[in-house]
């Protein structure tokens, strides 16, 4: 009997047009039986900083008011053997050449959801994996990941993803850690530094991780595992 895994997954930057030079998609992980304790541990952190538990975690937010909590969170996060993170850093979108490779943004970006997914999937074990709700187009993007993920890695039984499914971030503990995590990535891959909090809160990402977060990391790193795609 293998273990049952959540995955939970956000993005940042990921349209076409926003303007934007870099993209991420990352997802946190974690084993099913341990979701319900990292999320009680999680809203003790907001309780403890008093905060709502019911207050969303998000990137947008870090600031210098909050920034001892959001260290918290990612001392939580590098202390829980339980919770991983994994992400894909598209470093400049400029140079992206759908029309060479017959295929439009949409596509592209479903193989990149591919490429970001099938490291986590191991046969004999299952997974839940849960989207965050952007727009309309969700339910779409549900169809479209299962028809990618079931056909390529040939799970036409669906024993090894037994769900794909959105959900509201605000309701999620793991998809605000998803989502702090990522824009700790994005920021650093987009040059920024029009916040000190946010630099301070990276600056302890890189020293808990030993990652400049810009690199692809060591295939069989289980913390936090990146991988850099490059435009061919």
């Amino acid at each position: 009997m293998g273990i049952t895994y959540n995955i939970y997954c956000d993005e940042s930057c990921h349209l076409q047009n926003d303007h934007q030079k870099s993209m991420v998609l990352g997802a946190i992980w974690c084993p099913l039986e341990k979701t319900r304790e990292i999320a009680i541990r999680l809203r003790e952190i907001k309780i403890r900083h008093e905060l709502s538990p019911k207050f969303e975690v998000k990137w947008s937010k870090v600031s210098p008011a909050k920034f001892l909590f959001y260290k918290d969170l990612v001392d939580y996060f590098f202390d829980d053997d339980d919770l991983h993170f994994h992400a894909l850093i598209i470093p400049d979108k400029s140079k992206l050449c759908h029309q060479d490779f017959t295929q439009d943004h949409d596509a592209w970006y479903y193989k990149m959801y591919f490429d970001l997914l099938k490291v986590l999937l191991i046969p004999n074990n299952e997974f839940r994996i849960y989207l965050d709700i952007k727009d309309s187009k969700s339910f779409t993007k549900i169809k479209k990941l299962y028809s990618v993920l079931y056909n390529d890695v040939y799970d036409f039984e669906h024993e090894i993803v037994k769900r794909i499914q959105t959900t509201h971030s605000h309701e999620v503990e793991h998809l605000q850690l998803a989502d702090l995590l990522i824009g700790a990535v994005s920021y650093v891959n987009r040059g920024l530094s029009t916040s000190s909090a946010k630099l301070d809160l990276i600056e302890r990402i890189q020293d808990r991780s030993h990652y400049g977060l810009k690199k692809t990391t060591l295939l069989r790193e289980e913390k936090v595992n990146l991988l850099r795609w490059e435009a061919s």
